[in-house]
């Protein structure tokens, strides 16, 4: 039996420990009884960062803004990649202009960015929007 899992609810920030084999079996929240993993990304946004990053499934933030044409069309691709990836890794959308200072912090440069986090620390940076063969071939070389 493979070790419990930590990881963040979306919606209220507690941390849920999930037994591995359960993941799959759309866990509720202890805390505020949501579920734990969407098939859809969440919003990050300052209030919520430092507690979504951590846990033991990786975190991929998708930066973006409302007037960039590219973060809109890589939009679609990255719901796909949330229902593809569903209980692997979980999938944000952090919005750029809404959270200059969180932004700043991520030393974020062009969107749409795309950070993949693990165990609270960023382990890979992708620039650019891409199709999701590409963003799954980026994920898998990340060990997702």
């Amino acid at each position: 039996m493979a070790d419990p899992l930590m990881i963040p609810c979306p919606h209220c920030n507690g941390l849920n420990r999930i037994p591995a084999e359960r993941v799959g079996d759309q866990p509720k929240c202890g805390r505020c009884k949501e579920p734990v993993l969407l098939g859809t990304p969440f919003a990050l946004n300052q209030a919520n960062y430092a507690s979504q990053i951590k846990g033991d499934l990786p975190l991929l933030v998708d930066v973006w803004a409302e007037w960039c044409g590219p973060c809109k069309s890589f939009a679609p691709t990255f719901e796909q990649a949330a229902i593809q990836l569903s209980g692997r890794v979980r999938l944000a959308k952090l919005d750029s202009e809404s959270n200059q200072l969180l932004s700043g912090q991520l030393n974020i440069r062009s969107i749409p960015t795309l950070i993949l986090f693990k165990n609270g620390r960023e382990v890979a940076r992708q620039s650019g929007a891409f199709p999701l063969p590409q963003l799954l071939a980026w994920l898998k070389s990340e060990g997702i």
